[in-house]
């Protein structure tokens, strides 16, 4: 399994449900990574999409604690062990856990890889990712040149777990 995210220089990943910064390169780049994939979520980010719809070309798994809670072309998991049973029908290669904060915290130990871009900037956030600099079972194993988007500098980032 995998994990995609963008995080400031302080592993921040949201504020009041919102991507930090859009940043046009990271959103291709979560894209074409994801796509024909199995993407799992909380309800929160799901949400956070456009008009709250499931991401296309994409098999979406949503964890959620509100038992009455559907979405058209999503598949709805309420709790862990129903997502790790649902998870087992997939390919583990093929699935990428793309938040939010305590999605990521619960399924972390379960990744083996993880996508990360670095932009290099301290937002005002709320939620979290988990920093995998001070975790000795990861490691930093690929960088991107620095990139710029208009004064943002930013770096596309993989971790392996080791």
């Amino acid at each position: 399994m995998k994990v995609i995210a963008a995080v400031d220089s302080n592993w921040a990943i949201g504020n009041k449900n919102r991507l930090l910064t859009s940043i046009p390169a990271d959103m291709k780049f979560f894209r074409e990574t994801t796509n024909g994939h199995v993407v799992v979520m909380g309800r929160k980010t799901l949400e956070s999409f456009p008009n709250g719809l499931p991401l296309k070309n994409r098999t979406n798994i949503v964890l959620t604690g509100s038992q009455g809670y559907q979405v058209k072309d999503a598949v709805i998991v309420h709790t862990k062990e129903e997502l790790l049973e649902e998870l087992k029908k997939y390919d583990s290669e093929e699935i990428y856990i793309i938040g939010g904060e305590s999605v990521y915290r619960m399924m972390l130990p379960y990744c083996d890889t993880a996508y990360i871009t670095k932009i290099d900037h301290a937002y005002e956030a709320d939620t979290y990712f988990p920093n995998l600099d001070a975790m000795d079972e990861w490691k930093m194993t690929e960088t991107s040149e620095e990139q710029t988007c208009f004064d943002l500098e930013y770096a596309f980032t993989k971790y392996e777990k080791c």
